[in-house]
């Protein structure tokens, strides 16, 4: 191959790559809401279906049963969101069963809850793993979370259901 048409290739690579890179930057956001994908919700209900498409004539594989459990919102078509737990397991839930409220789950037993983001603050509290809190202001290591009538702040790593770049005032 000569240098000319070396030349050439490169130019269609890059171009191919830029036109890629500026139509995954689109795909980040949700076809019908136009909000981030994916994204942090909870569930609003005590009960809600998990189906393997986006309608109700699609099989329930399983229903989800633990009322403001975070979920992470993959996609989006018409009125149902494709939607995963922190185990990964997901398929399309109906928006209405969705809040906007963020909940987290403790994913490291025994965090403790401290007074403030500094590891030497002594504790308020101690979390079990599995437990839903409510999430507050989040820095890029620390955030804020009650649960059980308890508040305090906790190191980022140990919770599932926010981003580690994400920041919230």
């Amino acid at each position: 191959m000569r240098s000319g048409q070396l030349f050439k290739l490169l130019i269609c690579v890059l171009t191919a790559a830029t036109i890629s890179g500026a139509a995954l930057a689109e795909q980040t956001r949700g076809p019908v809401t136009n909000l981030p994908l994916p994204r942090f919700v909870s569930l609003k209900a005590s009960e809600g279906n998990v189906r393997r498409g986006p309608s109700l004539s699609h099989r329930i594989d399983w229903v989800f049963t633990r009322r403001d459990m975070p979920l992470e919102i993959t996609g989006e078509y018409g009125h149902w969101r494709r939607v995963r737990d922190r185990d990964g397991a997901g398929g399309w839930m109906h928006y209405s069963l969705l809040s906007g409220a963020r909940t987290v789950i403790v994913a490291q037993d025994m965090t403790p809850l401290l007074m403030k983001p500094d590891t030497g603050a002594p504790a308020v509290a101690h979390a079990e793993a599995g437990v839903v809190a409510r999430l507050g202001d989040c820095s890029l290591e620390w955030c804020r979370i009650s649960a059980d009538g308890k508040r305090g702040w906790v190191t980022k790593a140990s919770l599932w259901g926010v981003r580690p770049e994400e920041i919230r005032d």
